[in-house]
């Protein structure tokens, strides 16, 4: 029967594994045996030196779901790839992920492809200088930071006044005095 399972891996291996698998399916037609190996990602939007990147996270570092009729000669082999330590098990027997588990998984993977996670490498009291807008080379303390919006609060001193300013988290970086 195919079920979903949680596959474990030496750190850093994941990609390696997949690969692994994927060339395993073809090379022994195991297809029918292994229908899907996924590494769950996001896509997130890295704020660095004022300048926008985007890196991909890993949900779980170090696992990898794997679709699989799980018999014991198909056990085996996957346990033989280098990389693998073990599937996730009670009782020394692989556990299939519940279904419910499988379509949250799922479903996050596949709706953040469509909106992407920024990254806010600013918080409350942090200091911070604007370096795009009208509000350019202004320095001062951040006040409130709207994650959803993309947006932070700064306090910036203009003609001796303390005033709130609302920029883009790309338009500021952090201010190092």
């Amino acid at each position: 029967m195919v079920r979903w399972y949680v596959l474990h891996t030496l750190s850093g291996h994941e990609e390696k594994v997949k690969t692994f698998l994927e060339v395993l399916i073809q090379e022994r037609d195991m297809g029918d045996k292994i229908l899907k190996v996924l590494i769950p990602t996001e896509d997130i939007i890295q704020m660095k030196g004022g300048k926008k990147k985007t890196v991909i996270r890993k949900f779980f570092p170090g696992y990898l779901l794997i679709q699989v009729d799980l018999t014991p000669e198909v056990q085996s082999i996957i346990n033989g790839i280098p990389g693998v330590t073990h599937f996730i098990t009670s009782k020394n027997k692989p556990v299939p992920l519940q279904d419910e588990e499988v379509e949250k998984i799922l479903h996050r993977v596949e709706g953040l492809k469509e909106e992407r996670k920024i990254e806010v490498p600013f918080k409350k009291g942090d200091p911070a200088k604007v370096i795009d807008g009208p509000f350019k080379d202004f320095s001062g303390i951040i006040d409130e930071v709207n994650e959803e919006r993309g947006k932070v609060k700064i306090m910036v001193s203009i003609f001796g006044r303390l005033t709130p300013v609302e920029v883009d988290f790309f338009q500021i970086q952090e201010d190092k005095g």
